[in-house]
Parts: C-alpha cells; sequence; structure tokens
C-alpha cells in the first residue's frame, strides 16, 4: 500500500464510534494525529485513539480518549525518536514480510533485488486465476453485492461510479494484453468479532478456511501454473479501509494448504459499505506486488539511517501514489520503467542516435529507451498527456525517467551511490518529490519549448548518478495533436550544406605548381546540385588556371580563359554549367581548389571560394538481422565462438547507428570479450575481459553511447556479413551465445 502523508482517514474504534485521523505512514510504520494536531495512539485496553504522550522515546496512551480535552502540557505532532521508529519498522516488516528463501536478509520493498523486480515468484505474463473473497465483520457489514464486485474484478466494460475500468482491464491494457487477470469472487465471509478486534489479531487465516469450506472452494482451480500455488488471493473487507495495524491495506505471504495446493500471496485492504466506495486503485497497486513483483517506488524513510522520507515518483506511477487519483478510481499506469521489468514493452526505441522522435501517448507497448555505457543506468521517455489514465495527473507534457534497477526508492540523496531505482526529472528543477514538497505539480514535466530542455548543463541534469555526462540530450519539444515530437543529440544536419574558405594566400607567378586550399567536410550524402564561389585578385586573370578537385578524385577546371582581360575573378559556378561532373558525387572528405598562374609579369592572390552544396534527399532505414546459435562457449580456448548476420540494406546504404544486442548464459561474465566485425573487417571491442565482473548471464544492448568504439564504423558500408566473435578468457565457467541481433540505422539515396 503506498504510504499516507496527512490524509484524513475514518478509523474504527471498538468502543465510542468511528474517528477521523490524520495518518502518516504506511502499513509498516504509521503515526496518528486528531483533526487538530495531537498525536494519538490505539489503546487496547480502552478500546480507543487515546491522546499521546512521549516515554523513553516512544509514544504511549495517555488513557484519555481523543473525543476528550487533550491532557495539560501534551504539546501537538509529537513524534517518536527515530530509533524507535527503525525498530518498530523492522519488527514489523520481519512479522509481515517473511523471506521468500532461507537466510534471505530483510530488504524493503523499495529495493529491486532480482533485476529490478522484488524477489519471488512472478506472475506477470500469461493467464492467472485470482481468488477474491468478501469480508463482512460482526460490527461492520458491507451493502455492495457480489456481481458488483464480480464486475469491478472481471468485467470488460466497467466503468461504475467513474473507475476507468476493471481490474482486469487495467492489466491487461497495462500489459499490452500480455497479462490476462481473471478473479473468481465468492463471500461475503461473516467474522465472529467486531471490525477492530482484528486491527491486531490476523484474519486471513481465518476467511481463507471458511471461504474454502463454505464455498466448496478447488483451491487448485487457482493454480494457472500448476505448481500446486494459488495464483493470488484478495481479501476486500467491508467499509472503508482501516489503516491500523494488520487492517492496513498490504500484500503479504500466508502459507496454508488444502488439498496439496499451498496459498502464497495474498492482498487485504477495504471494500466499501456501498456502490459508490467502488474502485479499483489500491487492489491494482497491491495486485503490483503480488503478481509482478513490482516494488513500492516511493520512500519509506527508515532503512537508510536518515529518516527522512520522500515521494519517490509521486502521483506518476501506480507503484508510488498513483493508486490514489481521482479517489482511486482512475490510477495512474504503472512506469514505463516496471512495464519493461515485466516484458510488457513489445518495441523498443533507442534514442541513442540523434534526430526527430514521437512519443505517442498511451502506447504502452512502445519503449523510448536512451541507454548509458551502464548496464543497469539508462534513461527512458514518455508523453503524458490529462487524458486516459492520466486524466488526473497534476502535470503534463514530455516525462524524463533516470533509471538504475541497483538504485533505491528509499534513497533520496541522489549521490553516485544512494539514488533512486527510477527517479522523474522535474523540468521545474525543484526537486519537490525528492524534498517531500509535493507528490506532483503543474512544473513536472516538459512542455513545448524551443531549445535544449534537458542536457548535462541544465536543471535538472541528464547526468549519470557519479555526475559524468550521459550524452542525453533533448531539445525542440513540439505539440503534435496528442503526440510529442523532441530531438535527441545535435541538430540533424540540413540537406543545405555550405562549406568556405577565405586563405588569402599568394599565386606565384608563371609557376606550374600554383596554390592548394582545402576544405574537409565530415558530413556524408550524394550531391543533388552545388554552386561554387570563387574570389581571385590579378593584374591579368588570362594567365589563371583554376580547377576544383573532389574527394573521389575526380577533378573539373572551373576557370581557363587564356584571352581574358579582366584584372580580377569574381564568378560563380554551378552543376548546371562547369560543374556537372560532380553530380551524384559522395560529398565526405577533403576538397580542395588549385590556381596555377601560368604566364609571366602579374600577380595576384587566392582570397575566398566556397561551396554551397544541396544534398540528395535521403530516408533514414533500419536494416535488422537476428540469429539464435546455441553456440556452446569452450572454455578458456582463444579461438572462442563466432556466428554471422548476412544484411541487405543495398550498396548504396551507409552505417549511421549500430545497435547490438546480446543474449549469453555464462556462470561469470567477466571472463568474456565480446567483438563484432562489420563487412568491411573493422573490429570493435563490444566487451572487454573483466568489464563487468562478479555476474551470471548477459542479456545487454550495445550502441554508440555505452560503446563509443562503434562509431568508427559509421558511414562504412551496412552491405555484407556482420559476425560476432566470443571468447572465454578464463578456465572454470562456461557457458552458450544463445541468440544476438544487429540492427543498423543507414541512409539511403532515392530517386525522387
Amino acid at each position: 500500500m503506498s504510504a499516507l502523508e496527512g490524509e484524513v482517514i475514518v478509523c474504527g474504534q471498538h468502543e465510542g464510534g468511528d474517528v477521523q485521523l490524520r495518518i502518516f505512514g504506511d502499513e509498516f510504520y504509521a503515526r496518528y494525529e486528531t483533526l487538530n494536531g495531537y498525536s494519538v495512539v490505539y489503546d487496547i485496553d480502552i478500546g480507543q485513539y487515546c491522546y499521546a504522550v512521549l516515554a523513553g522515546g516512544h509514544l504511549i496512551s495517555s488513557g484519555i480518549p481523543s473525543y476528550k480535552t487533550p491532557p495539560s502540557g501534551v504539546r501537538k505532532h509529537l513524534q517518536e525518536d527515530n530509533l524507535v521508529r527503525a525498530l518498530k519498522f523492522d519488527q514489523a516488516y520481519s512479522t509481515m514480510r517473511p523471506n521468500e528463501t532461507p537466510n534471505e536478509g530483510s530488504v524493503t520493498r523499495t529495493l529491486g533485488r532480482d533485476n529490478g523486480l522484488l524477489t519471488g515468484r512472478k506472475l506477470h505474463q500469461g493467464d492467472i486465476n485470482g481468488l477474491t473473497i468478501l469480508v463482512n465483520f460482526k460490527d461492520v457489514k458491507t451493502n455492495i453485492s457480489r456481481s458488483d464486485v464480480d464486475a469491478m474484478m472481471n468485467d470488460d466494460n466497467f466503468n461504475l461510479n467513474g473507475n476507468f475500468s476493471s481490474v482486469k482491464k487495467y492489466y491487461e491494457l497495462m500489459s499490452t494484453g500480455k497479462l490476462v487477470y481473471n478473479n473468481k469472487v465468492v463471500g461475503p465471509v461473516e467474522l465472529p468479532k467486531k471490525r477492530s478486534y482484528y486491527i491486531n489479531n490476523s484474519l486471513v487465516k481465518y476467511v481463507v478456511d471458511i471461504a474454502v469450506n463454505d464455498f466448496n472452494l478447488d483451491m487448485s482451480e487457482f493454480d494457472s501454473q500448476d505448481e500446486g500455488i494459488v495464483d493470488a488471493i484478495n481479501i476486500l473487507y467491508a467499509g472503508s479501509s482501516q489503516f491500523s495495524g494488520s487492517l492496513w491495506p498490504h500484500n503479504h505471504i500466508k502459507r496454508l494448504e488444502y488439498d496439496g495446493i499451498h496459498t502464497h500471496y495474498y492482498m487485504l485492504s477495504g471494500l466499501g459499505s456501498n456502490r459508490v466506495d467502488l474502485n479499483i486503485g489500491t487492489i491494482c497497486h497491491e495486485n503490483g506486488h503480488m503478481l509482478c513483483r513490482f516494488p513500492d517506488v516511493y520512500d519509506y524513510g527508515a532503512r537508510d539511517n536518515d529518516q527522512t522520507k520522500s515521494y519517490g515518483l509521486g502521483y506518476y506511477c501506480l507503484m508510488a501514489n498513483g493508486n490514489y487519483l481521482n479517489r482511486g478510481k482512475t490510477p495512474a499506469p504503472f512506469s514505463p520503467y516496471l512495464r519493461d521489468l515485466a516484458g510488457w514493452t513489445e518495441d523498443v526505441v533507442s534514442l541513442n542516435g540523434a534526430g526527430e522522435f514521437t512519443a505517442k501517448h498511451g502506447d504502452y507497448s512502445r519503449l523510448l529507451k536512451f541507454h548509458t555505457h551502464l548496464p543497469n543506468e539508462y534513461f527512458l521517455v514518455e508523453n503524458r498527456q490529462k487524458q486516459g489514465l492520466d486524466k488526473y495527473l497534476p502535470s503534463h507534457g514530455l516525462a524524463v525517467y533516470h533509471c538504475d534497477t541497483l538504485g533505491s526508492n528509499e534513497w533520496q540523496q541522489g549521490s553516485a551511490d544512494k539514488h533512486f531505482q527510477i527517479a522523474l526529472l522535474q523540468a521545474d528543477g525543484r526537486q519537490d518529490l525528492e524534498n517531500k514538497v509535493n507528490r506532483g505539480n503543474s512544473g513536472d514535466l516538459f512542455k513545448p519549448q524551443d531549445g535544449v530542455a534537458v542536457s548535462d548543463t541544465t536543471n535538472p541534469t541528464s547526468r549519470h548518478w557519479d555526475e559524468t555526462n550521459s550524452g542525453l540530450k533533448i531539445s525542440d519539444i513540439l505539440q503534435d495533436g496528442e503526440d510529442l515530437v523532441f530531438t535527441m543529440g545535435e541538430p540533424v544536419s540540413p540537406r543545405q550544406l555550405f562549406i568556405e574558405s577565405s586563405p588569402d594566400i599568394a599565386i606565384p607567378d608563371n609557376d606550374e605548381t600554383g596554390v592548394k586550399d582545402t576544405i574537409v567536410v565530415d558530413g556524408a550524402g550524394v550531391i543533388e546540385s552545388m554552386k561554387m564561389y570563387l574570389e581571385v585578385l590579378h593584374g591579368w586573370s588570362g594567365d589563371l588556371h583554376v580547377e576544383l578537385f573532389a574527394p573521389s578524385g575526380e577533378s573539373v577546371v572551373v576557370y581557363n580563359k587564356a584571352k581574358e582581360i579582366l584584372p580580377d575573378i569574381d564568378a560563380v559556378y554551378s552543376t548546371d554549367d562547369v560543374l556537372a561532373p560532380l553530380l551524384k558525387q559522395q560529398v565526405k572528405g577533403e576538397w580542395y581548389v588549385k590556381v596555377t598562374d601560368r604566364l609571366e609579369s602579374d600577380v595576384g592572390k587566392l582570397v575566398h571560394w566556397s561551396l554551397d552544396i544541396l544534398l540528395e534527399d535521403t530516408k533514414d532505414e533500419i536494416a535488422k538481422g537476428k540469429s539464435s546459435p546455441s553456440l556452446s562457449i569452450p572454455d578458456f580456448v582463444a579461438k572462442g565462438v563466432e556466428d554471422s548476420i548476412e544484411l541487405e540494406p543495398g550498396n548504396n546504404a551507409l552505417v549511421k547507428q549500430v545497435i547490438v544486442k546480446v543474449d549469453i548464459s555464462h556462470d561469470y561474465v567477466g571472463d568474456l570479450l565480446i567483438k563484432l566485425k562489420s563487412p568491411q573487417g573493422t573490429q570493435i571491442t563490444l566487451l572487454s575481459e573483466g568489464e563487468i565482473g562478479d555476474q551470471r548471464n548477459l542479456q545487454h544492448q550495445f550502441d554508440q553511447n555505452s560503446n563509443p568504439e562503434l562509431k568508427e564504423l559509421l558511414d562504412e558500408a551496412a552491405q555484407g556479413e556482420w559476425t560476432l566473435h566470443v571468447t572465454d578468457l578464463a578456465r572454470e565457467d562456461s557457458g552458450k551465445l544463445n541468440s544476438w541481433s544487429i540492427q543498423l540505422e543507414h541512409d539511403t539515396v532515392f530517386d525522387e
């Protein structure tokens, strides 16, 4: 359950009726205040919330119920000592979050130890069958029917009370149809005691026992994986959620057995009293833990020794505070970071190449990703508009997330070794989420704008967590209907290319050697048309011979008029006349002009020359190839293994961007040397021995940002055989090249 930060909640009591309190905390540790600011604790002996006093750093009951006058001398907003809070947090966590495996340490849910996810059984793909049990207490009962809850959980067109969808449809949308989550709804189960009794006494075993017996449940029906384990149990109790003790909405483990089938994860939350109370927010949040093992992406403030809380992703993700939007009826989507970890995204678009990109709102199957040289640290970009599941967000625009699967949303410091698992780069630069100012405001997302929006020199910055430049640069954000168009990297080179030189050098008189002046063109392209501007000062231009040389070695004589009597040359030449032989030439390389004075007497100098070139229109295309050789990598054998992929984008295709993905099973990746060879024979090292170190298996993408050496392949011919070579340079550990792929962006000239 995401944390509460001062929300007013109706809390049940054993005696004296319900009471409104402000609550600060979560299921592991919470503090309660009256509406006028006095701290209270629940006194079991009295059965009511009573004013709290401090004793030895602990908040204890004064014995005076909260509806009476506060005790004399008691101050408002009392809080327990940090050490007391930390101890209580650890005790609650140990009780409520049993270890998945023996000897596993207690790690809070903000740190995903399994490649960014929580450890444990994951059910984020496939047809999953859950059990939902409705619960009534002796003193609190719900008027919501089983059929209404069934609709909220399962119907394709559920929108009662303004809910966005059913729980099932929410997960189908988020997973792009990869997770189909159905629930069988039974109940209500009737409990024999008052609701307040179950604050300190778990109702889970009692409820499941009754449901299995009274409704003749075959628990194997909820074992979609045929593993003898129930997929998921949702326990929804009568009345509003009680944010206290065992009734605090939560996701836990309960191991029970019924005819050889074991229960495992369950979630528990308040259902409400009437149909108008129905909402999917908390149910979707807790199932994010239960099914997908998503971590909370907000800060508990109890593990990093400074006790400082922050809001993490705030309202921008369901696993932070997004389940509260529209009173839980229109919860925020899962962040793209979590959708990607679950394998729900189908199209991963690399943002590492310069150019324009389009972010479509609500395109949950597409991931816009900027890779850094660290496999665990990267950036994600998405379009958030105030519609659909984003309708109730506090901001709209381009969202940029800084991700690190080894981070933790417990760490608000933003330092190299203590930083969020996923942080939103807040466009206003204020870091309100980290500083617990708010859970989102209008300045958080990047609005349409000209110029640079975020880079290594802006605030917020796109630097790595260690303050080095990541290379991420976003500029020129445009609104195109519901889409956002933005530019990555440096501006794309225009088709118009202008180069010039002003050498102002003397031309030797009557000397065939003459003078040369050179201009180097870095950009690639093919000449569609060109003009040359030439300025030469000379007493008798008829003495001169001027020749222009292209990078290909071809040359054209632009001036050779022996009878010319004009003193100077100030002229323009084009591909409509003397420069015509240079049409279709590649522009990249050295261009130079040579001026020779072939007769005696008059002297002069080359003052200025320039080329105004229009390049042929090109289109960016992508050539892709994939191979799944399943080749065993010989242990400590220099020859290693290699596998090739043939690409056929066309003879004129020149490489503009290279992306290589590898999937290698290996017990110690640090032993491996991985190289890529181009059709031209250029060999690039993708991974050096020991570069990654103590890691099992490698599923990684290499590109020009993470491997600058790949830039050596730019403007090489894309056509031909690309070869991956993998060598194990150390003894003992072995592995297999499961699969690899290569993707080339290239320019292909086309005729109009």
